[in-house]
């Protein structure tokens, strides 16, 4: 058996995890092949300066930028085999900075020794399934050899996430704006924006992310519009929220309740499509970035053709320990450890997830679904099992700190529900945390004078 994994971010490292998780217990596993179109793994969380195309012509795929700390506790995505404690030695503070949780992915794969299976600057052109011989073949490029290959597999994996092709929406003006627009998937660096009025358009995390790092490095201004609620927090004296934007004349930006706003640049938090260039109609995933994705039986095994996967589909709160759920719970279908029902019970799988998440009404109840979709998923293979209502826990306070205090809530810290740790605060608060690097953030708090 032979078996195509697409993409080395988080979700393809968990799969690969996975596999070697059960080679290292002495069980025979499938040989394994993982294609990843950029030069390092880490997926999102591999910074790149770049924006547009890589050096071989492909659209880059990070989303990335300097100076990002997670958004959320880092106690709702530990890995459950892989404390934050075990890697660094010593607990750390709850939201760490994109190179911190960069380090700590890369050593438990670096520990899992899975490297060799993965061939890199390598992207996927083509996928097609031939329903004689049931396999698939996957045409892929290499782009340091300039060579293409094409392989037969077994089954295909597609971890290639889903937020990295841009949902790009147009508005009248855009074509003769006077200032830059530019959507969040090529926003790289806050300092680029240090002294400018900004207009933000939509209430995402990445629009609350980007303005907050705007803010925190020094731009005269964040104006957020949005088209249906605003997102409510107690911004600083120099952000304000607005109603939909209507139109751009010059640098001055028109809103709908009439006012209106001069501005040095647009930055689009507009989010992202579910996107994979590589596939044909028949193989590619599609639905809305939803908490149950459609098709998706137990939220990873495509029912058009149950012999193909899809990691880290959905929309998340979950995110890490996740995927490791997901993963390890493909790695024992593919072996055979996990029956498939037919084709029926799978629709009707999917169609009562979306059912269920349609009926919560709020955030509390969204995370509860996702955390017990977890523990579904854990109860049916050997991952190790986690506090997941303590993962839960730290989601609920990290909401209310946020609502509390919306430029201070990752000076907050939670419990670990791998090894009941209590986060120590960070030696400095976010705010004045300028620098983002690993060697920054763990060094040793100053003492007082």
């Amino acid at each position: 058996m032979k078996i195509c994994v697409i993409g080395a971010g988080p979700s393809g490292l968990a799969q690969l995890r996975a596999f070697q998780s059960a080679k290292e217990k002495g069980e025979a596993i499938p040989e394994i092949v993982c294609y990843e179109k950029q030069p390092d793994w880490g997926g999102l969380w591999r910074y790149d300066w770049r924006t547009g195309v890589d050096e071989y012509g492909n659209p880059v795929h990070g989303s990335m930028y300097r100076y990002l700390w997670s958004n959320g506790p880092k106690e709702g995505l530990e890995f459950a085999d892989y404390s934050f404690d075990e890697h660094f030695g010593k607990p750390i503070a709850s939201y760490p900075p994109r190179a911190v949780l960069f380090d700590y992915i890369e050593g438990r794969v670096k520990k899992a020794g899975v490297r060799d299976w993965i061939q890199f600057s390598t992207v996927v052109r083509d996928v097609s399934y031939d329903e004689g011989t049931g396999k698939f073949t996957v045409t892929a490029r290499n782009g340091e050899t300039d060579t293409e290959s094409c392989e037969e597999f077994d089954h295909v994996i597609v971890a290639s996430g889903h937020f990295s092709f841009p949902n790009v929406p147009y508005y009248p003006g855009f074509e003769s704006f006077n200032g830059r627009i530019l959507h969040a998937h090529d926003f790289r660096d806050a300092r680029e924006f240090e002294g400018k009025d900004i207009l933000i358009l939509g209430t995402s995390y990445s629009a609350e992310d980007i303005g907050s790092q705007c803010w925190k490095y020094g731009c005269a201004s964040v104006t957020v519009a949005h088209r249906t609620a605003p997102m409510g927090y107690d911004w600083p004296d120099n952000w304000k929220e607005v109603p939909a934007l209507e139109r751009v004349e010059g640098k001055t930006a028109y809103f709908k309740d009439g006012t209106e706003k001069t501005v040095d640049a647009i930055i689009l938090c507009t989010g992202y499509k579910h996107h994979f260039p590589f596939l044909p109609d028949d193989l590619r995933l599609k639905t809305a970035n939803r908490l149950a994705a459609s098709d998706l039986y137990k939220g990873v095994v495509y029912v058009p053709n149950p012999k193909m996967f899809y990691l880290g589909m959905q929309d998340q709160w979950f995110t890490f320990n996740m995927f490791d759920a997901q993963a390890w719970w493909v790695r024992d279908a593919i072996l055979g450890k996990i029956a498939l029902p037919d084709g029926v019970a799978m629709e009707a799988d999917w169609q009562k997830r979306q059912a269920d998440e349609d009926a919560y009404d709020s955030d509390h109840d969204a995370i509860v679904y996702q955390g017990d979709y977890v523990k579904e998923l854990i109860a049916e293979t050997d991952y190790p099992s986690f506090d997941v209502e303590g993962a839960n826990q730290a989601f609920f306070e990290w909401k209310k700190h946020k609502k509390k205090a919306i430029m201070s809530f990752r000076d907050n810290g939670y419990v670990s529900p791998i090894t009941g740790t209590i986060a120590p605060p960070h030696h400095t608060p976010w705010r004045h945390a300028l620098d983002d690097s690993l060697e920054a953030y763990l060094q040793a708090p100053k003492a007082a004078e």
